[in-house]
């Protein structure tokens, strides 16, 4: 199988037009191959040297589309930054159709494939500074384990875009079972549309949660699994220090997977209040706003299907499972990075010392965690690496103590503990500077930097000495880095 002839299914398509809008991408001139994600293309029975020809170019970047394909782009509401934004939609993204895996249905879309009926006062591109971003940053989710949309491909073109600036085009193929949000179901709510409400409902029950059918409530059913899903994948967040920077409605999976990279960051130095979209004026969207965000945004999605729960007691008993569950998972990540492998009484205030101790010195948040398993819980040699990140040393001196306590009270072996350590605390994340160190190169037609990167990031918590670079401390130049909506 090569992408030209790729055996679409377009089960999104079988819904009723009211769903979408079929059109055609818009071609774009010159395109050229920027990446391939080797693992994403064996997951669609693609073998990676095949995306390098002309005519898989073509395909990925919508200039060429298969046979089987019924590309379209669909409708979508949302609330935005708190406030109901009204009709959205596939503004820049056209889905082609879904494939079978050995995984289950995937859809491929193309994201910077042109103008739809949803672009607003928008052009339909993207450029290559995003799509390098949200290649990398989906690849390197995938590989952290965190439940993300995957990408296939980066193709550019040198067609100019304006943005603050004059950039050039690129496309980039994302791939999910589905890209249905939970703006989905709000549309059809706030339109007072109950019957296609119910049909999407349905349809999402019936494709990606078949087990609910039988429950005596599937919508209900369905809200919880949607609650219990976001809780999960917002914990996994914040175990690594991720911060999505845009969680509307419009940009929160109905799959609980991370969706839509745009001014996302992984922290460095810790903050709480770190915010990374320099659009967030309000901070709405900071790292610790973040679970109570997530919360929120289920809210609004409960609010879109209570037509169909049809009682509010059923909508807020599903909603109340979000806290629990998010405070379960991530007390299970945390007490896995910090090696603990009991819970016990005392543990709330361990890990609130350490927090507030990495606040107060703003000690690197990966860099930190990866460099904890060394630290033995005999005594204080040899905890140099970990002392140098703190400048009130003598705060973490005495944490530390807390915490060798602890790990002697459940006679932790420090070498077995290190080993478990480093399996869930990577050495490496996509810094913002590493991406756009890719990006000007990427720029300058020179795409080593993406390819290193992938190829690094796909392996996160490994040694990789030949890469250690990659895990020091960010340059100074980074602080200045600024990343927001526009794409």
């Amino acid at each position: 199988m090569t992408a030209a002839n790729f055996p679409f299914e377009n089960s999104f398509a079988g819904l009723p037009p009211v769903f979408y809008t079929q059109l055609l991408p818009t071609p774009l001139p010159t395109p050229y191959l920027v990446a391939v994600s080797p693992s994403a293309a064996r997951l669609v029975g693609l073998e990676p040297a095949a995306l390098a020809t002309q005519e898989a170019v073509e395909t990925l970047i919508g200039n060429r589309i298969a046979d089987s394909s019924k590309p379209l782009a669909a409708v979508y509401s949302g609330h935005q930054f708190g406030v109901w934004a009204g009709q959205l939609g596939d503004g820049r993204a056209i889905l082609l159709g879904d494939i079978a895996t050995a995984d289950g249905p995937m859809e491929l879309q193309l994201k910077g494939a042109g103008m739809t009926p949803y672009s607003r006062m928008g052009d339909g591109r993207a450029v290559l500074r995003s799509s390098i971003r949200e290649f990398l940053c989906s690849e390197a989710m995938h590989g952290l384990g965190i439940p993300t949309t995957r990408a296939l491909s980066v193709v550019g073109s040198d067609q100019g875009v304006v943005r603050e600036s004059i950039e050039t085009a690129a496309v980039v193929v994302r791939m999910a079972p589905t890209f249905i949000r939970f703006g989905s179901f709000e549309h059809w709510y706030y339109n007072r549309k109950p019957d296609e409400l119910k049909q999407l409902a349905d349809y999402v029950i019936g494709r990606f949660y078949p087990s609910l059918r039988d429950e005596q409530n599937p919508y209900a059913a369905l809200l919880e699994e949607v609650t219990r899903r976001t809780a999960r994948m917002i914990a996994h967040w914040q175990a690594v220090g991720f911060m999505h920077g845009v969680m509307n409605t419009d940009n929160m999976s109905i799959l609980g997977q991370t969706l839509d990279y745009g001014p996302f960051g992984f922290m460095d130095g810790f903050d709480a209040n770190f915010i990374c979209n320099h659009s967030d004026d309000r901070g709405r969207y900071s790292y610790s706003n973040q679970p109570q965000i997530g919360h929120w945004n289920c809210y609004a999605l409960a609010q879109a299907l209570l037509p169909l729960i049809g009682e509010v007691e059923l909508t807020q008993e599903a909603l109340d499972v979000y806290q629990p569950e998010f405070a379960r998972h991530i007390d299970q990540l945390l007490h896995a990075k910090l090696g603990l492998s009991t819970s016990q009484d005392g543990d709330r205030e361990l890990l609130d010392g350490l927090f507030a101790v990495l606040q107060a010195n703003h000690a690197d948040f990966t860099i930190f965690f990866r460099r904890l398993s060394g630290l033995r819980a005999s005594g204080p040699e040899g905890d140099e690496p970990l002392r140098d990140l703190f400048i009130d040393r003598p705060a973490f001196d005495q944490w530390a103590e807390l915490y060798r306590a602890r790990l002697r009270g459940e006679n932790s072996d420090d070498a077995a503990r290190k080993l478990a350590m480093d399996q869930v605390n990577p050495k490496y994340v996509l810094r913002n500077y590493m991406a756009q160190v890719a990006i000007e190169k990427a720029q300058n037609k020179d795409f080593s930097e993406v390819e290193r990167l992938l190829a690094l990031l796909e392996r996160p918590f490994d040694e990789q000495p030949e890469n250690e670079q990659y895990a020091c401390f960010p340059p100074d130049w980074s602080s200045q880095l600024s990343v927001s909506c526009s794409s």
